[in-house]
């Protein structure tokens, strides 16, 4: 009787002598994600948003740098006005000259009005005309300079306007109205094409993730179908892949922005160290970006990443519902 009692202990024994998974190999299935991370089609999506995130601080940069080009010009067009006195028969055109320039500077709301000399009109015309002109024997116009001041109102230019006309018939006003419209019209060029850019960027963005999302869930099919065998509801499979795919638009998003702040950056300072040609160096300048600019970029670098982990999200809901 004693034996009978005493044979089922060897399986038992034999059970607890047998070699089984030991606490660190269940520790880390349990915690093995569901969508691997280093998988070729992971780094691949991380590239691809990068080059997306790049190309949109790009635009965000050189929308930001040709709004403030654009808002400076436009600043120093509206504080200055020219005077152009035509030549003619039987004017005396240094006298015009002279009374123009009086006229402009007893108008309320003038700061300065100076006439240019013909040395300093000459140096204007030398990149049409060439170096070396004798204007005496030219019909150049003469021209004056007028600085606004800060108490000039919207009534100092029509008021110095109508005053040249009755007192220096020959006299033209030019508050450079056209070239403010044209730099208003450039930057709405500038940032129309700059938005449809970021459209571009965000759609190819949507699409690639799109398919990577499929792509990843496809993998884990058989994960997926265990998981809700098991009774594993949709929002934990879901937070599983929108944390992953957080991820990799963070590491993208991360990289295409630090590339694009770099190049800004590198732009602004690169010709100061290398003492570059003066028409180069302007050119560059006008490149530069200030904060918000900068702010942009990261701006856009964070919207990416956010794109990314809500279209993962929304493909997976989608996704499940077909494997469901």
């Amino acid at each position: 009787m004693a034996g009978r009692l005493r044979a089922p202990a060897a399986p038992e024994a034999e059970r607890a002598t047998r070699p089984g998974p030991g606490p660190s190999t269940a520790k880390s299935a349990a915690q093995r994600p569901i969508v691997p991370s280093t998988t070729v089609t992971t780094r691949a999506l991380i590239a691809v948003i990068a080059i997306m995130t790049f190309l949109a601080g790009i635009t965000i940069g050189a929308v930001s740098a040709v709004s403030n080009v654009a808002a400076e010009w436009t600043a120093d067009i509206a504080r200055e006005a020219t005077i152009e006195i035509k030549p003619g028969d039987g004017l005396d055109l240094d006298a015009a000259l002279a009374k123009a320039v009086e006229i402009a500077k007893a108008t309320p709301g003038i700061a300065e009005a100076k006439a240019l000399d013909p040395a300093a009109t000459a140096r204007l015309l030398e990149p049409w005309l060439g170096a070396g002109l004798d204007l005496a024997n030219l019909p150049v116009p003469r021209l004056i300079t007028v600085t606004l001041a800060a108490s000039a109102d919207a009534q100092t230019l029509p008021a110095l306007r109508e005053a040249l006309t009755r007192q220096v018939p020959s006299a033209s006003l030019d508050d450079h109205r056209l070239w403010a419209e044209r730099l208003a019209a450039t930057t709405r060029t500038a940032m129309t094409i700059g938005l449809a850019v970021l459209a571009l960027v965000a759609t190819a963005t949507v699409l690639c993730v799109t398919v990577a999302t499929r792509a990843a869930v496809e993998a884990a099919r058989f994960v997926v179908e265990v998981l809700h065998f098991v009774g594993a509801r949709d929002t934990f499979i879901v937070s599983e892949f929108q944390r992953h795919f957080l991820t990799v638009g963070l590491k993208g998003a991360a990289v295409g922005g630090g590339a694009a702040v770099a190049l800004f950056f590198l732009g602004s300072t690169v010709p100061s160290w290398l003492r570059v040609d003066q028409q180069v160096d302007t050119f560059v300048g006008a490149m530069t970006i200030d904060a918000r600019g900068y702010g942009g970029i990261v701006g856009v670098a964070v919207l990416v990443a956010l794109v990314t982990t809500l279209t993962s999200r929304l493909t997976v809901y989608r996704t499940l519902r077909g494997i469901s």
